[in-house]
């Protein structure tokens, strides 16, 4: 079963309060998601292997500890994960971007692949797949199926909010997968949004309705 890791971090907490409020207006609602992207990011980076290198500092010589080459790739389902990539980025400059794109489609409210792009060594790479609400766990689980599908071996979930069910549907299908978030809400409304949730993340981060 897959582990789930709540960032509990005071200014985690506290930006996350202003991410969930209404008057948040889009500029400050896209700064707010790259600051407890990036914070979270320390964590989700916690367990990279280290190798020892040697150095000279100005003083003398030393050996010290450096990221042990692991290649780490970044998946952003399309459109509202994009809106945490840059946050990542600001801690791993070197990670390469794949994009998964989803949409729901009206009658089976199934998600639906519509694109698929990823680094050409996806199987070396450990991929942290962003999405910021984790509802009903849909498009999680299509996002995580086409990567494993294209190679995929090594998969984190990143995401601000999720809901009971999301985290379920996810340890569900994808065991294998650890899931990192800011919160846990109490649960989906009738229209499938989390309560209390933020509103509709995608449309809060570009300004659309």
């Amino acid at each position: 079963m897959s582990r789930v890791y709540v960032f509990d971090h005071p200014l985690i907490q506290h930006k996350v309060t202003f991410i969930r409020d209404k008057n948040t207006g889009t500029k400050e609602f896209r700064e707010l998601v790259d600051e407890v992207t990036t914070l979270m990011g320390y964590e989700i980076t916690r367990e990279m292997p280290l190798e020892e290198t040697t150095i000279e500092t100005p003083v003398a010589t030393c050996k010290s500890n450096v990221i042990a080459g692991k290649k780490v790739g970044l998946v952003p389902i399309l459109r509202a994960g994009l809106g945490m990539v840059d946050g990542l980025m600001k801690l791993i400059p070197a990670a390469k971007v794949g994009h998964v794109g989803l949409y729901r489609d009206p009658e089976t409210l199934q998600p639906v692949e519509y694109y698929v792009k990823l680094p050409s060594d996806v199987a070396e790479r450990e991929l942290i797949v962003t999405d910021p609400m984790l509802a009903t766990g849909g498009s999680a689980v299509a996002a995580l199926t086409a990567l494993k599908k294209r190679g995929a071996k090594n998969l984190k979930l990143m995401c601000l909010i999720a809901a009971p069910e999301g985290i379920k549907m996810v340890q569900d299908e994808h065991p294998d997968v650890d899931i990192y978030v800011a919160a846990i809400d109490e649960y989906l409304n009738d229209h499938g949004y989390i309560v209390p949730g933020l509103g509709d993340a995608g449309d809060r981060l570009y300004g659309t309705k």
